[in-house]
């Protein structure tokens, strides 16, 4: 087995299926410490189970959350910090927030907010706020966007899109938050940190994510175009190349696709729009801009 990666630490959202299982996967053979995160505990166990039986001495664990309500990612945070302090270094080197879902209706949460907007943006954000302190002083912060954040504005007057669903358009301003979210994140850090925040751009790939929770022309259209996606272990390739970069070698770049960078849209390089989510996501998640040590 690679043991390149021996002394990592990784996070991992989303990682019982698709791109998160292949980059959980591919980092564990090469020997670092992968937490994955899910939210069945039966599909944890497969998980597990299937990358030990390519690398039987991989060091793979799994934490169960249900990153659409903000307790759990709290008490997932605690879990992942508690777990930690076994390790040398009681560091994490790299946290990727790959974690997403598609909603086909409008689903409110039990805490109030629309689903989509729920797991694919503030999940990440609190996700990252709770894990700051215990990052490595050169840690990286992975964000799982999307080709579609290009041509995609947010909806200031509706961000939850409360009064005119569309759950692609949902879906949009999400991988739109995510870019956004790194590109805030990294000026926040720029001069008082190492850590750098990066999006990735996995391109269409064959998986499932569009069948979780849709029905009629919305499932129908993505099992047609899924098909002509590539396979997970490929999309996983960019955030991998990203994770496993010696930690001397933070690229400024923060859009990547195929393991180069790319330019990400005007519209998500606006410090405006940029500090605007930041603020409206701080208040969603009851935070200050303090609390994340900048």
């Amino acid at each position: 087995m690679d043991k390149s990666l021996s002394k990592k630490v990784m996070v991992i959202t989303g990682a019982t299926s698709g791109i998160g299982l292949a980059a959980a996967t591919e980092l564990a053979g090469r020997g670092a410490l992968v937490i994955g995160v899910g939210r069945s505990e039966e599909r944890c166990s497969q998980a597990r189970e299937g990358i030990l039986s390519q690398y039987p001495d991989a060091r793979i664990e799994y934490l169960i959350a249900d990153l659409s309500l903000q307790k759990q990612v709290r008490e997932l945070a605690a879990a992942i910090k508690s777990r930690i302090e076994k390790e040398e270094n009681k560091t994490i080197d790299v946290l990727i927030n790959n974690a997403g879902t598609v909603a086909n209706w409008y689903t409110v949460t039990s805490e109030g907010f629309e689903l989509q907007f729920a797991v694919n943006h503030l999940a990440p954000f609190l996700l990252t706020h709770e894990l700051m302190p215990a990052m490595s002083s050169s840690g990286r912060v992975i964000m799982t966007s999307s080709g579609s954040h290009y041509r995609t504005h947010m909806n200031w007057k509706d961000i939850q899109l409360r009064r005119h669903y569309n759950c692609l358009m949902m879906y949009k301003q999400c991988k739109l938050a995510n870019v956004l979210f790194a590109a805030e994140l990294n000026r926040r850090l720029k001069n008082k940190s190492n850590i750098r925040a990066y999006a990735v751009d996995p391109g269409l790939v064959n998986t499932d994510i569009g069948l979780k929770g849709t029905y009629g022309i919305v499932r129908f259209v993505w099992k047609i175009r899924s098909r002509k996606g590539i396979e997970p272990k490929e999309a996983a390739a960019t955030m991998v190349f990203l994770a496993s970069l010696p930690l001397s070698e933070n690229p400024s770049d923060i859009y990547w696709k195929k393991c180069k960078p790319k330019e990400p849209s005007r519209y998500s390089m606006r410090e405006d729009v940029s500090k605007r989510l930041w603020e409206v996501s701080e208040k969603m998640c009851g935070i200050k801009s303090e609390d994340f040590g900048l």
